[in-house]
């Protein structure tokens, strides 16, 4: 298994080679696979559709929890099964955290963590092509299909994070805040549009410290820079934190391109646990953004994470967490158990919670946070949104294709007319689980 180097690494020419890429986690990891995606696509790479055609694989992993790990080192085996000859790289999150885990595993032929990930598509090429070959550049085609963005990307506006969490390995695996200047952000929209993106989603470890190491600029700055310099039809933001919503933020929302979907984490609904997970706000105002954001932006959906069974969750504590989820209203809720995490402060507190009593009040929230999730797509019956139209399936009805609305609620309706990548308006009539069920308009 050969360890990456700290060098920027020239990216060799593919001469016909192909790369699948799997990626696990955030969407801060989607942005990083993107733009690895299309590094190799300049140099050449073409998208292979399963592993048994690919002569490379990467994973982009995640480590949040100790599923994610399990998840990785699964994907790994699985794939170099599927086919013993392709070249395995593994990156991302867990890459940084445990590199000497992975580096014992034998499918693996490359280890390279967050700090790699400039020099990463160097490394690919010396792996898989001879050294000594010139660079060439794929046509714009061959870029477009090693991307498959097509409707949605993900742009990466600043990555780290300085506020250590108890509970959380991020700032160990992505290091400090710093923000990517305005100009390169515009001109990354800018390319993605050129392609025929249809969305951007503006990802980070800390969306509301964006600017903080820039000069007079702040996230109000930035998405107001993106809607006056360029013409991506959907703008949607990632994740903001309950501290970091402003009056001058949501007023942006006046114009129909930035999307009425918020993602504000919760964690806990308890303010003593909140204090100690080193959170930076406590459950009232939690719920006093959220009422904020309901009041600015009409339609809008917002969704949270959740954390069970942190060290020191009293019953009472989880009952605080079911009934801020309640009076938030919220679409949706991500609900995790805790997990320790080697390094972080909390794997260290000596109260953890018997796994028992997390597993059942895990159930129980996903069933509150099931029927919160229900309402709000009861509620969003006989709506008439935008939807942003992904891919189709046959049917014996005629061809259904499926798409997200703008405030994120998953769609398919039934048409003949090529839809792909397109936006249009879609009445919402019915669900069936977490899917919409559309008409569209004229047809």
């Amino acid at each position: 298994m050969k360890s990456p180097t700290d060098s920027k690494e020239k990216v060799i020419a593919a001469d016909g080679l192909s790369v699948m890429m799997e990626t696990h986690g955030c969407k801060l990891n989607q942005a990083d696979t993107q733009l690895l995606s299309r590094e190799l696509g300049i140099a050449g790479y073409t998208v292979a559709q399963n592993i048994e055609e690919a002569d490379v694989y990467v994973l982009n992993t995640c480590t949040v929890t100790h599923v994610a790990d399990r998840k990785a080192r699964q994907a790994v085996r699985a794939a170099k099964r599927r086919n013993p000859n392709s070249i395995v790289v593994v990156t991302g999150c867990y890459a940084q955290r445990s590199p000497d885990d992975l580096s014992s595993m034998p499918e693996i032929d490359l280890v390279a963590g967050n700090v790699s990930k400039p020099s990463l598509a160097g490394m690919i090429g010396n792996l898989a092509s001879d050294p000594d070959s010139a660079c060439a550049v794929g046509s714009d085609e061959a870029l477009a299909q090693v991307l498959r963005i097509r409707s949605r990307a993900m742009v990466k506006i600043q990555e780290g994070c300085d506020q250590v969490c108890a509970y959380c390995i991020v700032p160990t695996v992505r290091g400090r805040e710093r923000s990517i200047p305005v100009d390169d952000i515009v001109a990354t929209a800018k390319s993605y549009a050129d392609m025929g993106c249809q969305e951007v989603v503006l990802t980070g470890t800390q969306l509301g410290s964006y600017g903080f190491d820039l000069e007079n600029t702040d996230i109000a700055d930035l998405v107001r820079n993106l809607l006056e310099r360029t013409e991506v039809p959907r703008i949607r933001i990632s994740s903001l934190q309950p501290q970091d919503i402003s009056d001058d933020l949501l007023a942006l929302w006046n114009d129909p391109r930035l999307c009425p979907h918020f993602h504000v984490p919760l964690q806990s609904g308890s303010d003593s646990v909140l204090k100690t997970m080193r959170r930076r706000y406590t459950s009232a105002e939690f719920q006093r953004s959220i009422r904020q954001v309901k009041e600015a932006v009409p339609g809008v959906a917002v969704t949270a994470d959740a954390i069970v069974g942190f060290p020191g969750e009293t019953e009472s504590d989880f009952q605080e967490t079911v009934s801020a989820c309640v009076e938030a209203g919220l679409a949706s809720v991500h609900v995790f158990p805790y997990s320790i995490r080697p390094g972080t402060s909390a794997a260290y507190f000596d109260d953890q919670v018997d796994p028992t009593v997390k597993s059942g009040r895990v159930k129980e929230l996903t069933a509150v946070v099931d029927d919160l999730a229900r309402r709000f797509r009861e509620a969003s019956v006989g709506q008439t949104r935008p939807v942003l139209w992904e891919r189709a399936t046959s049917s014996d009805k005629g061809m259904v294709w499926q798409g997200l609305t703008d405030n994120y609620l998953r769609t398919r309706a039934q048409s003949e007319s090529d839809l792909a990548n397109r936006i249009t308006l879609a009445a919402l009539e019915s669900f069936d689980g977490d899917v919409m069920n559309a008409r569209i308009p004229g047809e």
